[in-house]
């Protein structure tokens, strides 16, 4: 076992290698976890004896997003951020997502940057962005798209509704639904299991070609999506946005 460091952990288990978030309840992002995620990653590719991984986290949800309300920031700008993030999709090892209840906002995008989403009847999917008066980030003009269809992608972004495991289901945002959360890691380990069952250099291979599109849109659309995010942080919709959302309440925007 990897011991934990900035809220991640990691061990190999004949061919699986599970990536944990230790920061439960909501296991809010910073720029330190995602970078440790994107080391891990590499780490694991560089040994011969992990195939595919699966991301989990402890506690209640998945992941929440970077956290707006208290002290932890996200330890940079979005360029910063979404650095480390290109590095996810540009590993070679297949990923495999294990979400329980909540993957909102960046963590959707978390959920979004792996192959696959393993989801429990209590999961729920929010990109939540517009809802805080911001831009989508963490590559999801990428992969959103490519997941659920321009349709779908658009309805998700515009409202910033949460889609419920079931609803998910139906339109490819995840993959399989477990019969329990408690129920998740193992369907995730499961279908892991399968991914390693095969040759290891055709599937590195395979991935790779299947995602060149992926990643090259990835930097372009994190490009982008940084500068919007940086031009909206100015604007008092921002400011009301994350204010309410610690408060608890609907956000009263007014295009300012």
């Amino acid at each position: 076992m990897l011991d934990e460091q900035d809220g991640v952990r990691a061990w190999l288990d004949d061919g699986v290698a599970t990536v944990e978030l230790c920061r439960p309840p909501n296991n809010f992002f910073d720029l330190a976890m995602i970078a440790r995620i994107a080391d891990l990653y590499a780490h694991l590719a560089s040994s011969t004896d992990a195939r595919v991984i699966v991301l989990c986290a402890q506690g209640k949800h998945f992941c929440a997003g970077a956290d707006f309300s208290g002290d932890r920031r996200t330890g940079g700008g979005p360029q910063e951020l979404y650095a480390e993030a290109i590095r996810l999709f540009d590993a070679p090892l297949p990923v495999v997502a294990a979400v329980q209840g909540a993957a909102i906002g960046g963590g959707l995008g978390l959920a979004c940057s792996a192959d696959f989403r393993v989801a429990g009847p209590d999961a729920r999917f929010s990109a939540n962005f517009a809802q805080l008066g911001f831009h989508h980030g963490f590559g999801l003009s990428a992969t959103l798209p490519r997941i659920v269809g321009q349709q779908n992608a658009l309805d998700l972004l515009y409202t910033g509704r949460r889609m419920q495991a079931e609803e998910a289901a139906t339109i490819g945002l995840c993959d399989q639904v477990a019969m329990s959360t408690d129920a998740v890691r193992a369907a995730s380990a499961d279908l892991a299991a399968q991914i390693a069952r095969s040759a290891p250099l055709a599937v590195r291979s395979i991935r790779a070609t299947m995602r060149a599109e992926l990643l090259a849109d990835v930097r372009r659309a994190v490009e982008r999506e940084a500068a919007e995010q940086l031009q909206l942080q100015a604007t008092k919709d921002w400011a009301e946005g994350v204010r309410a959302s610690m408060e608890r309440r609907q956000p009263v925007f007014r295009g300012e």
